[in-house]
């Protein structure tokens, strides 16, 4: 199988491109970050020479964080999580690519009134953000219609090695290692359905080489979990270090999510194997390892 990785040098990219390779893909992969085969920006790239002859193309690449998403920041959401979506559809609809699977998130649903929540669930998202991912959504749908398989990934709460140095496990991983202080938004009794990269990771091949057209799928890990129970097991992981310190809720962030993965089970065997007491042990092992090679290195 051939296939063309977007946001290939990024979290959940970099270690999709590994696990491919390892299935035997061969693998281009794009991103504006040093690492990827080739570098540069989705919006702005002559894509058609990259979807040529490609089976499967996976649109990883935009732009997270709904709290960055405000006033005039919403530009380059809209640039990377529309305008190179609606660039990639339209040349892998060109190239007649068999499938391509988008990136989406569980922040499509906002506040959602059913837990665990179902891909039918209405879409009310409660930042630009995830608005910008409901329209990328939208496109999937459109090009959909003109007969170009896209098969959506909402995403739950990815966490693990390697993950953006802004979100909340890997500040709060960094800042107990540290003995550093970490600023909780909100009371900590907020839950998020967690992830982990490699239960994500073989949710996304499983979605790439089976199921049917144009399906949407929840990819969530099966547990919920407080915040601030999370933030204790990572305290206890790294020693008793870190501390934190309490600030209002962000506008931005959704109170509860949980993952209803029932349509991923039955079309695509999806089945996450991590729980997260191991997931966050490993991330904690990571990033300590990490720590000790840059002060080695330094």
């Amino acid at each position: 199988m051939r296939a063309l990785v977007t946001g290939a040098a990024g979290f959940i990219g970099t270690h999709l491109v590994t696990a491919l390779r390892e299935r035997g893909w061969q693998v281009t992969g794009v991103d504006r970050r040093p690492g990827a085969d080739v570098t540069g920006d989705v919006a702005a790239l002559d894509l058609d020479p990259l979807v040529r002859g490609v089976d499967v193309v996976l649109h990883l690449a935009g732009r997270a964080s709904a709290r960055a998403s405000w006033r005039e920041q919403f530009d380059d959401y809209l640039h990377d999580n529309v305008r190179a979506t609606q660039r990639l559809l339209e040349a892998a609809h060109a190239a007649r690519v068999g499938r391509v699977v988008l990136a989406s998130s569980s922040s499509v649903y906002g506040d959602p009134d059913r837990l665990p929540t179902p891909e039918d669930a209405p879409l009310r998202p409660i930042s630009p953000y995830g608005a910008t991912k409901v329209m990328a959504e939208g496109l999937a749908t459109a090009y959909g219609a003109q007969g170009l398989d896209v098969v959506v990934l909402r995403y739950f709460t990815v966490y693990g090695p390697g993950q953006r140095p802004d979100m909340a496990l890997q500040r709060a991983i960094t800042a107990g290692l540290d003995g550093g202080q970490l600023l909780v938004f909100g009371d900590g009794r907020q839950t998020r359905d967690f992830t982990y990269v490699e239960d994500a990771v073989a949710g996304t091949i499983a979605a790439a080489e089976r199921g049917p057209a144009g399906a949407v799928y929840n990819l969530g890990g099966g547990e919920r979990v407080a915040l601030g129970d999370v933030l204790a097991a990572i305290r206890e992981l790294c020693g008793g270090r870190l501390r934190t310190a309490a600030a209002a809720a962000h506008a931005a962030d959704v109170r509860d999510t949980a993952a209803d993965t029932t349509r991923a089970r039955e079309a695509l065997g999806f089945a996450p194997r991590w729980t997260l007491a191991d997931g966050l042990a490993a991330q904690v092992a990571a990033q300590r390892a990490a720590l000790g090679a840059a002060n080695v290195g330094g």
